[in-house]
């Protein structure tokens, strides 16, 4: 049954018993009125190891892009434990965990963790005051815990139900409290997850995890979701002395949290990005690097090191400083990146004071001198010459731009910043990336389909609303998981069109594209991803098993019925950032 069918049809099925629906003026049993629905809910959770999670919310890598990652910065999400603040913070995130790139382990048995009447104004009141529920779970499964994952059952009354599951073919995504901070462990069978959960704001939180260890109990190991000790701990003697000695632990002061998106943090445990830009940088700085100057590497660091060297207004003319721009959205260790591999000036687009701190803590770790990083934004209000038209001498060397958006879409305005950024390269200078290259693929996906649009009146139970509200669809849909997307492939992958960020000077395109049908279907939809041609020996893929990227797909409005052997026409136009697709048959 369709999702949205299985739904309203819950909801039916609790009217119909409940003599809702009866004609006006007819006298029928009263029982049933007067009550909230649904009557009660229960929360109910599980512990998990889901590596998906933990990439977006754990910095997984000591060494990234040949940079180390200092020890003395706690990295976070914004998904927090604490005390949430307005609308600012919300202690969970959602996800599909039935669509989770790489699926997830259960780490425990699902578990009840607390249970909410709905017709108890004294339950609801009594909410939020209430103290946290200790629940001290059994490990089944050994692994690493990342998440706990939460959903409800809800009762709409003694027979009808309906579940927010993992395991159910749901509209609804479940809570996921990912475990930050220095945990990230490996819980082992016969070890004890100990979780405070209680009701913050009208949030359902889960904190204070504890594990008991099963060779002895007395050693416990214990972090927060949110990296923070809870004041509300254990009842049991050991459990007590134990969390009460973590929390008198001085903080020695040295320790800097950077907040980052869990999209950013993604982009860091991205290895294949970071090294292939790494490996891209090395060769465009190799390249602009004179060899006969007669100043060495070693020399020119050292020469831009000197507290003397003024690097705005030298006038040695063998002296030729390199500039580099990185204007990447967020959190960016790109700059530092290139300062490893050769002596550059480099300048990053981090506006946040927190993040400027971090990227020169991992300067300094790592041996990159303080004064060849800079923060571009700090400038903006600045009479400097070097971030306005610079004269030909201070033109920059390599300018990184951020071309494609996590959700899967162009970021827009990318053609107009390339167009600006080749006029303020140095002749021999390099952008980063120059080219992308647009790939689809025909599809057919009911799912897409269904989620995309409603699909006439069965869904509904007869209530046509489907005229109404597909005039508010969008054509694309976006934050897709191609990989775990229910789908038939009906052709291979094939270029769409390509973007020369070189000398493309209109963000109007067109191009068309006969496309072979080898498998017989119904054509739902066209996913489309990118290849980032950061030079012409070097390529990302956004559809890749370490991306952070996710796909999109250009949903058709009726699906088209094709045949193996079939050629289509596809047409495909890039205007103002965004792509439209028509499909006919040859």
């Amino acid at each position: 049954m369709a999702t949205k069918e299985k739904v309203l049809g819950s909801w039916k099925t609790w009217k119909w018993r409940n003599h809702l629906d009866q004609p006006a003026g007819q006298e029928g049993p009263t029982e049933g009125f007067g009550r909230v629905i649904p009557l009660h809910a229960v929360v109910f959770g599980m512990a998990v190891e889901c590596q998906e999670i933990r990439r977006h919310h754990r910095v997984c890598f000591n060494e990234i892009g040949g940079l180390q990652m200092n020890d003395t910065i706690t990295w976070y999400s914004p998904v927090s434990s604490e005390l949430c603040n307005g609308d600012a913070a919300e202690p969970y995130t959602t996800e599909r965990m039935r669509r989770v790139p790489g699926g997830y382990s259960p780490l425990t048995d699902h578990f009840q963790a607390m249970t909410i009447d709905f017709n108890s104004p004294q339950d609801l009141e009594e909410l939020t005051n209430r103290k946290p529920c200790r629940l001290c779970l059994p490990v089944v499964k050994e692994g690493v815990l990342d998440a706990i994952v939460a959903w409800f059952v809800l009762q709409l009354d003694d027979e009808t139900s309906l579940s927010t599951g993992p395991d159910e073919e749901t509209c609804w995504e479940q809570a996921v409290y990912p475990v930050q901070g220095a945990l990230g462990q490996i819980v082992k069978y016969g070890d004890t997850l100990v979780v405070d959960v209680s009701c913050k704001n009208s949030y359902l939180v889960f904190h204070s995890i504890a594990v008991l260890r099963h060779e002895n109990k007395t050693t416990i190991e214990m972090n927060t979701l949110s990296d923070q000790p809870s004041s509300h701990l254990a009842c049991e003697t050991e459990l007590c002395n134990a969390l009460a000695n973590l929390q008198t632990t001085s903080d020695s002061g040295m320790t800097l949290h950077c907040m980052l998106e869990s999209s950013e943090i993604a982009r860091l445990n991205n290895t294949q990005y970071n090294d292939c830009f790494k490996s891209a940088l090395n060769s465009v700085l190799s390249s602009l690097t004179p060899v006969d100057s007669g100043t060495c590497f070693s020399q020119r660091v050292d020469d831009m090191n000197c507290e003397n060297t003024d690097l705005h207004n030298s006038s040695d003319p063998t002296f030729d400083t390199l500039y580099l721009l990185d204007v990447s959205e967020g959190f960016s260790i790109l700059p530092l990146i290139a300062a490893k591999l050769a002596p550059i000036k480099v300048f990053s687009s981090l506006e946040k004071a927190q993040q400027q701190a971090t990227l020169s803590i991992l300067a300094e770790s790592n041996n990159i001198s303080k004064d060849l990083l800079e923060f571009w934004h700090n400038y903006l209000d600045d009479d400097s010459t070097l971030l306005q038209r610079p004269q030909s001498g201070k033109l920059w060397s390599v300018i990184i731009l951020d071309a494609i958006e996590t959700c899967g879409l162009i970021r827009q305005g990318l053609v107009e910043k390339a167009v600006l950024a080749r006029c303020l390269l140095r002749p021999e200078g390099r952008l980063l990336p120059q080219c992308i290259t647009i790939y689809g693929i025909l599809i057919e996906s009911d799912t897409l389909q269904q989620e995309s649009a409603v699909q006439g009146k069965e869904p509904t139970l007869g209530f046509n609303i489907a005229p109404f509200i597909n005039q508010f669809k969008v054509p694309i849909h976006v934050f897709l998981h191609l990989s775990t997307l229910p789908h038939v492939q009906l052709s291979e992958p094939v270029e769409l069109l390509k973007l020369n960020l070189l000398d493309l000077v209109t963000d109007d395109l067109c191009s068309e594209i006969r496309v072979q049908v080898h498998s017989s279907g119904s054509l739902t939809a066209v996913p489309f991803w990118y290849e980032i041609h950061l030079d012409m020996d070097i390529s990302l893929s956004t559809w890749s098993e370490s991306s952070h990227w996710r796909q999109a797909a250009f949903v058709l409005d009726n699906p088209i019925q094709v045949n193996r052997g079939d050629e289509l026409l596809l047409k495909v136009r890039y205007h103002k950032s965004n792509i439209s697709i028509t499909v006919n048959h040859v």
